[in-house]
């Protein structure tokens, strides 16, 4: 199907809103344009802002499922893809290697298809002491070995982004072997010291994994790997923007050192949603983990009963560019800047995430409150409310 998508305000590939149009043909942009579209019986005038589809690199679940099987990643994706997110990673939480490498080879399907991206390990090489929702009794260190038992698999091949706490023995080494190997890795559950979280990004490391949670924090004698993260051009920062994960004067504040540091599109919206997101509340599981969710946060479940920490969110990046915006006092390029090309860029993915010819026609149109209206994942429309267009 060709068609033409022009909106008066669009994300651009320059990161500004602006007019511009797409000329789709099939699953692919065929043609772009700044200002007003040529004449054609097959125009469509959008009525709201359009955005390339959303890419999110760190989500484990979503519509009451987890990435744990082929059927119930389908079921994670149609969930998220409803709201916009037409690109995504399945993060994996901690477990031991062998379960990991069949879990990535599980999804080799979708990831073949390109249904999913690839695969983001978050885990098992994890510091103890800032687990978050990760079990305990399978975290690990990055021994030359680990490292080698997953380089050498076949399912190295799907997975291209691992999370790392780089204090581990083994950890500085292990940074350097996968990023030289062509995966991103991101510092994070991590207590490095700032000096060892300099050593991990000259070795190699490209991101922050959600920037703040489950790492020190900032302190004035022992500044961990915050500062270095926050300081450095070129470092991705993911965010975990819902309003519990970080406060909304700390958002800004990283946007504004990352903005002061190499640029504003460092930062990485991401919703690290288990499956809770885009469902409704009630008694789940992450990572094997008993998790209870109320009121839309995810907390896990102590033996005693109680609440403990927080087991990742319920979010949707749709959610998490609207509470940027709104909430946080992000202006609207840079949050779906850091929703849609600076995901895609952080994890090496080149045919998303942005408004060129050769991209997959993955769009977004969003309402004047930054509700997603309609949706168009690889040149067909999901959610098709024909008020978004005129």
């Amino acid at each position: 199907m060709n068609q033409i998508i022009s909106a008066t305000s669009a994300l651009t590939p320059e990161g500004r809103l602006a007019p511009y149009w797409v000329r789709i043909s099939g699953e692919r942009i065929l043609e772009v344009g700044h200002g007003a579209p040529p004449r054609s019986p097959d125009l469509h005038i959008s009525q709201g802002v359009l955005s390339p589809g959303f890419v999110d690199a760190h989500a484990h679940g979503g519509g009451g499922a987890t990435f744990a099987s082929e059927e119930e990643a389908q079921t994670v994706l149609t969930a998220h893809r409803r709201s916009g997110t037409t690109t995504m990673l399945a993060s994996l939480v901690s477990a031991s290697l062998d379960t990991l490498l069949a879990q990535t080879e599980a999804l080799r399907p979708l990831v073949e298809s390109g249904e999913l991206a690839a695969i983001h390990w978050e885990g098992p090489w994890l510091d103890t002491a800032h687990r978050g929702a990760h079990d305990e009794t399978v975290l690990s260190t990055p021994s030359p070995a680990a490292v080698t038992a997953l380089l050498d698999h076949p399912a190295s091949e799907l997975v291209n982004y691992v999370t790392v706490a780089p204090e581990l023995p083994g950890g500085i080494e292990a940074v350097e072997r996968l990023s030289t190997s062509g995966i991103s890795v991101g510092i994070g559950h991590t207590g490095a010291s700032c000096s060892t979280t300099r050593e991990a990004l000259a070795a190699g490391a490209v991101c922050g994994t959600h920037l703040f949670n489950a790492m020190k924090g900032l302190h004035h004698r022992e500044p961990g790997a915050v500062l270095p993260l926050l300081q450095t051009p070129g470092v991705f920062l993911e965010l975990i923007c819902d309003g519990v994960h970080v406060h909304p004067d700390m958002i800004r504040f990283a946007w504004e050192s990352a903005a002061q540091n190499g640029g504003p599109q460092r930062i990485v919206l991401v919703s690290d949603a288990m499956a809770a997101a885009a469902a409704t509340d009630g008694d789940y599981t992450l990572g094997g983990l008993d998790v209870r969710v109320r009121q839309g946060v995810a907390r896990l479940v102590t033996p005693d009963g109680g609440e403990g920490a927080i087991a990742g969110s319920t979010l949707t990046l749709a959610e998490a560019v609207r509470y940027s915006i709104v909430e946080a006092g992000i202006t609207a390029e840079h949050a779906l800047t850091a929703a849609t090309s600076s995901p895609a860029r952080m994890v090496g993915l080149d045919e998303v995430g942005k408004l060129l010819p050769g991209a997959f026609a993955d769009l977004v149109v969003l309402d004047e409150q930054w509700s997603v209206g309609q949706v168009m994942y690889r040149g067909e429309w999901i959610q098709d409310d024909s008020s978004c267009f005129h």
